[in-house]
């Protein structure tokens, strides 16, 4: 931010609160156009949520207001109708369903969730501005302002771990943590993506990742393009990015032609589009984005009516990896999801954490025993095969 305050130790004699905001209210609100200043999802990538991403969301900003009326902080928040069974699959919640058959609403809650409706959260502390401070005035108000809104569930969205001991002053007031699906991270600090299989890769995996590439170098015309804006050709991504969505076992938000189409015209520094077409046919997507010496993979698209046969998957990931070895990255890292593949490709889990606290005293003394009972993290198998599986909990 921009404005001038005091040193971090006065800030912390000086008291805090928090109020709420909408998006017009930000207007002209100096404090908000440097916030996450130092992430890829900087403001500017709140506002094209708020601009794009409206339909199961209602957007609103905390401002973190110090004892002299001044805006010092914004942080970002939304409320959404969450069911809390969510991603534990048909099979565990057979009875839940039968339940909702007269009671559709049964263990569905207005959620307030502090953090990213597409992405993970950060506090939005400053130079002036500790984290430790922002997540105590936080902590301290959040309660009633979740009342207020008729909120009934208070959760922080995907955390993640490093901010464990600064959100320990949740865990005092009653909030509960478990691990959020988490995302992956694999170093690609090689010469190449030939180096990378031969130093970092089991031969029996290098095996089977060469065939499955040989396999789809075989098709002559595939060829990848990059570029900072999908304006031109959004009609062709958004079919290839629907197809992954509707195939996947957890949804959380879904993304709208105009979130691809606002992403690379008002944020073309952070953003890469990655296209692949076989002849004049699109068949891959990749929507990935730059921070510091990494490469983040957010969202991909792949034409399924041709994607298995090719072995697309490996062969896409192979090219955005060797892009960003190129261009000198030296960690490819990649949201939730997908596991297996990534397991055996040597990356290791990010933690995210979700912090979560009802806003009934009675009824989260009961949810807190229940929430690492219900989060998919215990249930996949696949995750507890990575060497760092205990670091999410």
């Amino acid at each position: 931010m921009s404005a001038i305050g005091p040193s971090v130790s006065s800030v912390r004699r000086e008291s805090f609160s928090i109020s709420i905001v909408s998006r017009a209210e930000l207007s002209g609100c100096a404090p908000w156009t440097s916030t996450f200043a130092d992430q890829r999802k900087d403001y500017r990538y709140y506002e094209i949520l708020d601009d794009t991403l409206r339909g199961d969301f209602e957007y609103r900003y905390f401002t973190i207001v110090d004892n002299n009326g001044r805006v010092r902080a914004i942080q970002p928040f939304f409320l959404v109708d969450q069911d809390i069974l969510q991603g534990l699959g048909v099979e565990r919640i057979h009875w839940i369903s039968l339940i909702r058959r007269f009671h559709p609403r049964f263990l569905k809650l207005r959620t307030l969730m502090v953090g990213c409706s597409a992405g993970e959260a950060h506090l939005a502390a400053t130079e002036n501005l500790p984290v430790d401070t922002v997540a105590e005035t936080l902590s301290n108000g959040i309660i009633k302002q979740a009342r207020s809104l008729d909120a009934q569930l208070i959760m922080l969205k995907e955390f993640p771990s490093r901010y464990r001991r600064v959100l320990h002053c949740f865990l005092q007031r009653g909030f509960a943590r478990a691990p959020s699906m988490p995302m992956t991270m694999l170093d690609i600090g090689y010469d190449s993506f030939d180096a990378y299989m031969t130093k970092a890769l089991r031969s029996s995996t290098r095996k089977k990742l060469r065939k499955n590439l040989d396999a789809t170098a075989g098709i002559s015309d595939i060829r990848m393009s990059v570029t900072d804006d999908a304006t031109s050709f959004v009609d062709e991504i958004y079919p290839l990015y629907l197809q992954v969505f509707e195939r996947s076992r957890m949804r959380f938000e879904k993304l709208t032609k105009d979130f691809f189409r606002q992403l690379g015209q008002r944020m073309n520094d952070k953003v890469r589009f990655f296209t692949w077409r076989r002849g004049n046919m699109l068949v891959a997507f990749s929507l990935c984005m730059v921070q510091g010496d990494s490469l983040y993979a957010e969202y991909v698209g792949f034409d399924y009516t041709v994607a298995l046969d090719l072995h697309l998957y490996h062969y896409v990931v192979r090219d955005m990896i060797s892009w960003g070895i190129s261009r000198g990255y030296k960690w490819f890292r990649s949201s939730g999801l997908n596991y297996d593949p990534k397991l055996h490709m040597g990356h290791r889990l990010d933690p995210i954490d979700l912090y979560v606290r009802h806003t009934s005293t009675l009824a989260n003394a009961i949810f807190r025993l229940a929430l690492p009972w219900i989060v998919p993290v215990r249930y996949d198998a696949t995750l507890k095969l990575f060497p760092n599986y205990k670091e999410l909990w």
